[in-house]
């Protein structure tokens, strides 16, 4: 791995503590192009988690908070009538930018969710039938509290399948809370931000070399009877996409990379397979009602497939 993400790497660490796995992850993500969707209860540093990232990656960072009157052309922009000039002009949104933070997205009706949708998707969006490239890299990471369901609008299964990861977001243990505290209170002056380690053509340049790590066919195998296996089990009603298969070998790769290696090992899959999947599968009503988890049959569903030698 490039001596500088490693650093970039250590610096994250230092600054957001208890989440190493949930870093990487995010890292991982936005490296081989995915979004990320990030679940925790309010106060355990998911803004500051996604701002950390951008300032160290050197990419542009906007935050919408997502409210139930929020419209679509408050993400996307729209299109303004110039009165001196006698002429429309587009007003780009703050969804044109390296890295965008959608806070608390289920608290926006579906209307505005689907604002996402092709942005997500093609990287690009249309204003008024005029269609928009988005910068690159273009990286989502959306927010929702999962103990507040009052008001709130459920993102469908259509729209969480767009993100390659759903991430527990925990706190962290007693020493590392106590630490943060510390450091907050004690701090003789704010916390200052972050130096930038990269700027986005180098880091499009790792993502190239992320290309060429390779992934046997058995490793292949592996992935999908993983994936196919979510669609047979008794205890999944609705199991994974080939979408899911397609960002557990990417995430893979990606995971792979970080660890300084240019190939993938099981246990690459294994690290990303629980990310990728917790939210493309609905359980059995009957497992619902045992108190079953996705967690559970995830861990289930990969220990049962035999591991390539």
């Amino acid at each position: 791995m490039n001596e500088r993400l490693q650093a970039l790497l250590q610096e994250y660490e230092q600054r957001i503590v208890g989440q190493s796995k949930n870093l990487r992850l995010l890292l991982s993500s936005i490296l081989v192009g995915g979004h990320v969707l990030l679940e925790g209860v309010p106060g355990t540093g998911k803004t500051q988690m996604v701002r950390t990232l951008a300032r160290l990656l050197g990419g542009d960072f906007n935050r919408i908070q997502f409210t139930p009157d929020l419209l679509p052309s408050d993400i996307t922009g729209s299109m303004v009538y110039n009165m001196k000039e006698g002429n429309f002009y587009t007003l780009k949104g703050p969804i044109f930018t390296n890295v965008l933070l959608a806070d608390e997205i289920n608290r926006t009706p579906a209307k505005t969710q689907a604002a996402l949708l092709e942005a997500m998707e093609e990287k690009q969006l249309t204003i008024q039938g005029e269609t928009y490239q988005l910068p690159n890299p273009f990286f989502v990471v959306a927010t929702q509290n999962p103990v507040e369901f009052e008001g709130t609008y459920p993102l469908p299964e259509a729209q969480q399948d767009r993100f390659m990861f759903k991430l527990n977001i925990e706190f962290p243990s007693l020493e590392e809370e106590t630490n943060v505290v510390k450091q907050v209170i004690e701090a003789v002056s704010p916390i200052a931000e972050p130096e930038p380690f990269l700027d986005m053509e180098t880091f499009l340049s790792m993502s190239k070399e992320i290309e060429q790590v390779t992934i046997n066919d058995s490793l292949y195998d592996y992935m999908m009877q993983i994936v196919r296996k979510t669609r047979d089990a008794d205890a999944i009603r609705h199991g994974a996409s080939t979408r899911a298969a397609i960002s557990i070998a990417k995430a893979s790769r990606a995971w792979a990379y970080l660890a300084g290696r240019d190939y993938v090992t099981p246990d690459d899959v294994k690290v990303v397979a629980a990310p990728a999947l917790r939210h493309r599968i609905i359980l059995a009503p009957h497992m619902e009602l045992e108190g079953a988890t996705n967690e559970q049959i995830i861990q289930d569903v990969v220990g049962a497939v035999a591991v390539p030698r």
